[in-house]
C-alpha cells in the first residue's frame, strides 16, 4: 500500500470517528478547559508516524467551594483532574499537513457530589474522551528561523451527554542555535450537550495557551521551561449556571521545568522505513520528558507532575 493510500485511509477513518461521536447525545459541562500539557510541533512529512503518551498527576488540589442557593447545596465547577493518561498517534501526509487521533483516561473530581463529604472526592480512573486534530504547517522551519502553523482540534467525551469542545489557534516556533521558543495561543469553544437541570447550556469560549523556552545541551538532553494556562470565559460568552453565578469563573495557570531525554535507535523500527531527501533511511527516536509544573493561583493544583513519552517511527 502506498503512503498516499495509507494517508487517505487514515483521513477517512478519523473523519468517520468524528462523525460518529458528533452524532451521539451530549450533556452540558462546565469549568475551565484544561488540555494536555504538551506543545504541538511543526514537524511533518509524508509517512511521518509518531506514537505519544502524555501523562499528568496533580497534587495539592484546590478545596471545593460550596454555598446554599434556594435551599440547595451548590458546589463550584472548577476543573480538577487528579490524573490523566492520553494515548495518541500522529500521522504525516505532506510537509504541510498532519493529523492526530487519540484517547484519554481521566480521574476527575465528582461533578455532582451527593453531600459535602464527597465534594472533594474523585471518580475512578476511566476512559473519558476521544479526540482528533489537524495541523497545517504554513511556514516550515528547518533548523534556525521562524516557523508558523495552525491547529484545529475536536474533543468529544464518551459519557452520554458530555459537552464537546473545538480548539483552534496558531503555532509559533523560533529557533536559534540550541534555543527554541514556541507558543500556542488557543480559543476553546464548548458546544452541544443537553441543558443542565435548570435548563442552562453554557456554550462559552475560553482562552488557553501553551508556551516553551527550551535549551538543547546535546542531541540527548534538552531542558525546557513550559507554561500552560486557561482564562475561563471570554467576555460574556455562554450562559452562566448556578455554580458560575455563585463562585465566578476559574482561571488556571502553571509553569515549571521539564527535562527531555532523546535516544536514537540507530535504525528504523518500521517495516517500511522512511528515507530523507538524500535517500538515506531515517532512524527512529524515543523522547521522554519529565518535570514539575507549579500552580500559580488558588484555582490551580499546587503541583502537576508531567511525564511524556514519544516514539518517532
Amino acid at each position: 500500500m502506498s503512503p498516499s493510500t495509507r494517508a487517505q485511509k487514515s483521513i477517512i477513518c478519523a473523519l468517520t470517528l468524528v462523525g460518529v461521536y458528533v452524532g451521539l447525545e451530549s450533556q452540558a459541562a462546565a469549568g475551565p478547559a484544561i488540555g494536555q500539557f504538551e506543545l504541538k510541533t511543526l514537524e511533518s512529512a509524508p509517512g511521518y508516524l509518531e506514537f505519544q503518551s502524555q501523562n499528568a498527576w496533580t497534587f495539592g488540589q484546590p478545596r471545593r467551594q460550596s454555598a446554599v442557593v434556594d435551599g440547595e447545596d451548590v458546589y463550584d465547577d472548577n476543573a480538577v483532574i487528579k490524573q490523566r493518561e492520553a494515548l495518541e498517534m500522529e500521522l504525516g501526509f505532506t510537509r504541510y499537513l498532519k493529523m492526530r487521533i487519540g484517547i484519554e483516561f481521566e480521574e476527575e473530581r465528582i461533578d455532582d457530589p451527593a453531600s459535602s463529604a464527597e465534594a472533594n472526592s474523585f471518580a475512578a480512573l476511566k476512559l473519558d474522551e476521544i479526540g482528533t486534530e489537524l495541523i497545517a504547517v504554513l511556514l516550515p522551519r528547518d533548523g534556525d528561523g521562524f516557523g508558523l502553523g495552525t491547529v484545529v482540534e475536536f474533543e468529544r467525551p464518551l459519557e452520554s451527554g458530555g459537552q464537546m469542545s473545538l480548539i483552534m489557534g496558531p503555532i509559533f516556533e523560533y529557533a536559534a542555535g540550541p534555543w527554541l521558543l514556541a507558543a500556542i495561543p488557543m480559543l476553546v469553544h464548548d458546544f452541544g450537550g443537553d441543558p443542565d437541570e435548570d435548563g442552562i447550556k453554557d456554550d462559552k469560549w475560553d482562552f488557553a495557551y501553551a508556551a516553551q523556552v527550551a535549551y538543547e545541551f546535546s542531541e540527548t538532553w534538552t531542558l525546557a521551561i513550559e507554561a500552560y494556562g486557561t482564562v475561563e470565559r471570554l467576555g460574556s460568552t455562554g450562559t452562566r449556571g448556578e455554580a458560575a453565578l455563585a463562585f465566578g469563573d476559574h482561571d488556571q495557570h502553571r509553569v515549571g521545568p521539564i527535562l527531555y531525554y532523546t535516544y536514537d535507535f540507530g535504525r528504523s523500527l518500521r517495516p517500511d522505513p522512511r528515507r530523507d531527501s538524500d535517500g538515506a533511511i531515517e532512524s527512529s527516536e524515543v523522547s521522554v520528558g519529565l518535570g514539575l509544573l507549579a500552580g500559580l493561583n488558588d484555582n490551580t493544583p499546587d503541583a502537576t507532575l508531567k511525564l511524556s513519552v514519544e516514539v518517532d517511527f
